[in-house]
């Protein structure tokens, strides 16, 4: 019985870092968040951190890791939620870029994320929460015939990056249409990706 409880113990000190140190990072940013702001929030002691994570770095990634997970339901559920494999690409895609102009969610994801982590770890994260989802559904519609047939992986990184830089745009534009108007021009580049009907 006291084994469970210890281990219910260290799983909510685990739960209460991860939630503070995202409070703290979407606030201030990952720089301008210190260990002991953390460890303060989260009523921990420092010791208590470090048998989570062995540094703010590692921290982070925790926090970055459930970031992505959370945007990657949120595609999920909204691709699921369509009946047809294209209204679910598009739906999935739209979503994203919704989620992804949450200003908390914007600067652990897509500002502090690949500075912290390095560009080619936040793509290998970034890849296993979303990327993956996306190629799946473009091989999906390609096998179809929906899409015309081409490699899926250089169109899986092109709109991943378009996808991603929108939403870094949408974090520092103020215009009170940007966001429909961005939601718009997606729906058009998507759509472009079709193929039409076959001759004769």
């Amino acid at each position: 019985m006291q084994g469970t409880t210890r281990a219910q113990q260290r799983e909510q000190t685990r739960h209460s870092l991860l939630r503070e140190a995202r409070r703290l990072f979407a606030a201030v940013g990952y720089g301008g968040v210190g260990l002991p702001e953390i460890v303060g929030a989260a009523g921990v002691t420092k010791g208590a951190l470090y048998h989570h994570f062995d540094s703010k770095a590692a921290l982070f990634r925790a926090v970055l890791e459930q970031v992505q997970q959370e945007v990657g339901r949120r595609v999920a559920a909204a691709a699921e939620a369509q009946a047809d494999p294209w209204t679910q690409l598009t739906a999935g895609c739209q979503e994203f870029l919704t989620a992804a102009t949450d200003p908390d969610i914007q600067r652990i994801m897509l500002v502090d994320g690949p500075s912290v982590l390095g560009w080619t770890e936040w793509r290998t994260l970034d890849e296993a929460a979303s990327a993956r989802h996306l190629a799946e559904a473009l091989a999906a519609l390609v096998e179809q015939g929906v899409i015309p047939r081409q490699p899926v992986t250089p169109l899986t990184h092109l709109l991943s990056g378009a996808m991603n830089e929108a939403a870094l745009w949408l974090a520092a534009s103020a215009g009170p249409t940007d966001l429909d108007d961005t939601r718009a021009a997606l729906s058009r580049m998507l759509e472009a990706l079709r193929a039409g009907p076959s001759p004769g």
